[in-house]
């Protein structure tokens, strides 16, 4: 596969995922209007703890399949078959396990009054497990059109019945109290209309996905299944780790928030859940990235540019997400406007602090390019786990005394900690020429022109001005990319024709 075809399959995967993350971005000013920062913290909570028990569900299968199936001599078939078995039981298994200890589960999440949140999450974490292999069989097959659609769907019947739930059934159950509605509508429930919509949207996933789901064989094969799971499980405890750094701050600001009662501490984990949205730009197209280069990066491995390659990738990567920074920071008076509780408003502070977070993650997927093609991914779980280990040192220590900010500082700390340890390491172990002066000149300059601006923006308070001076800095820049890599920029499909 070529770099044009990477950036062909990525920009579908990227509007399959910009699409559907920004429409469901869009319930963000939705959720904040019509919840109040306490129950918006409920759902965080919740969602936070989603994702982490998907990587256990998924225990790194989906990648085992990218890597096993490109293998010379595999079946494809019988690689898809097998793991998709191992998955079946497995979801059966740990589905049944959730559903006993819901209540316990719910305790630890600080959602002891509502252990049915519990209950409807895990259909919603068996569903998305169920979806895993069928999804990647479709970025396998280089069919980005049919993955587009049917995430695109999905998030709007997510958005629909989101929307059923807090705008019309009310209405409709008082309307007519004998109703079937008024029998759906408990006021109590809150939150839980949220994950109730997230199973809706992902039995439609499901049902969509059926042709390639039950194009499963009647083939196990134990000694690939083994193999599989040798790979796959450091890649499961790197995943682990990674949702630790990801999402767990949201449930620990939940336990040590310095606030003095429950439901102030789900008020912080609301404002902190909602600001943390507004990174949401970088790490968009960190996962269309994701999507589009790691079939790309095992497939070039087998040719002798390979690292020519990857470090030609991670410097238009590097210089995209730094535009992205801009364009958020620069541009944050009209960002703040999706957030409609002026309450969360107070915590903007942690957004550029995030943003940065998110380039070093998304850097550091690029980078782990190396253990993951030496077969090497106890290095992926090894430096995951570092990671991890700084992210609940950082947020023990210090959540008590500073809140949301420790939990946005403790984000950076990890991710540039993991950028860095895998850099070095994956250059002793294979070798990529990347141009890392050049790269964190761009960088530097992305955060000059941004204290530049918000020093200007200090002498004003009219946002018509700060919006001025965010476009001069913006534009120059893209001119000082433009003045750097001109040669680079002419030979990028779509984009090259324009550039003299």
């Amino acid at each position: 596969m070529s770099i044009k075809k990477l950036a062909g399959q990525t920009a579908w995967y990227g509007i399959s995922s910009i699409a559907a993350r920004f429409i469901n971005y869009l319930l963000t000013p939705y959720l904040t209007y019509k919840l109040s920062e306490a129950t918006y913290g409920e759902q965080s909570i919740v969602y936070s703890a989603i994702p982490f028990l998907n990587v256990v569900f998924t225990y790194g299968m989906e990648t085992a399949y990218f890597r096993f199936g490109n293998k010379d001599g595999v079946d494809e078939k019988k690689v898809f078959s097998t793991a998709s078995f191992s998955l079946i039981a497995s979801t059966v298994f740990l589905t049944g396990l959730l559903l006993f200890l819901r209540q316990p589960v719910a305790t630890l999440l600080s959602l002891g009054t509502h252990p049915e949140f519990i209950t409807w999450a895990a259909c919603v974490i068996a569903l998305d497990t169920l979806t895993t292999l069928p999804f990647a069989k479709l970025r396998f097959e280089g069919r980005p059109r049919k993955y587009a659609f049917i995430r695109v769907v999905s998030i709007f019947i997510n958005v629909g019945t989101v929307y059923f739930f807090y705008s019309m059934l009310p209405g409709l159950a008082t309307a007519n109290p004998t109703s079937v509605f008024a029998k759906w509508y408990d006021p109590n429930i809150g939150a839980g209309y949220y994950i109730i919509a997230g199973i809706i949207s992902s039995g439609f996933t499901f049902l969509m996905l059926l042709p390639e789901f039950l194009s499963i064989r009647l083939i196990w094969s134990r000694e690939l299944w083994v193999e599989m799971m040798i790979y796959s499980l450091p890649l499961m405890v790197a995943g682990f780790g990674g949702m630790i750094n990801e999402t767990f701050d949201r449930i620990m600001l939940g336990w040590w928030a310095p606030v003095a009662t429950q439901q102030e501490k789900l008020q912080q984990v609301g404002i902190y859940a909602a600001c943390y949205k507004l990174s949401i730009l970088i790490t968009l197209f960190i996962q269309a990235f994701r999507m589009g280069a790691e079939p790309f990066f095992f497939q070039q491995s087998k040719g002798e540019n390979a690292p020519k390659t990857y470090a030609r990738v991670m410097k238009f990567f590097v210089i995209t997400i730094c535009v992205m920074f801009l364009v958020v920071t620069l541009y944050m008076d009209v960002w703040k406007q999706l957030i409609r509780n002026r309450h969360m408003w107070e915590g903007l502070k942690v957004v550029p602090i995030l943003l940065v977070a998110n380039m070093s993650l998304g850097v550091y997927y690029n980078l782990s390019i190396w253990y993951k093609l030496s077969h090497n991914t106890r290095a992926g779980a090894t430096i995951t786990i570092i990671g991890a280990a700084i992210t609940l040192l950082i947020n023990y220590l210090f959540i008590p005394h500073y809140g949301y900010m420790a939990c946005a500082w403790a984000t950076l700390i990890c991710y540039a900690s993991m950028m860095v340890i895998s850099y070095f390491w994956g250059q002793s172990v294979y070798r990529v020429p990347y141009a890392t002066k050049k790269l964190l000149g761009f960088f530097s300059v992305m955060l000059l022109f941004y204290y530049v601006n918000m020093a200007v923006c200090m002498l004003t308070p009219r946002a018509g001005l700060h919006m001025v001076s965010g476009t001069v800095f913006l534009l120059l820049y893209l001119r000082f990319v433009y003045e750097i890599e001109r040669k680079e920029l002419r030979s990028l499909p779509v984009v090259g024709k324009y550039i003299k």
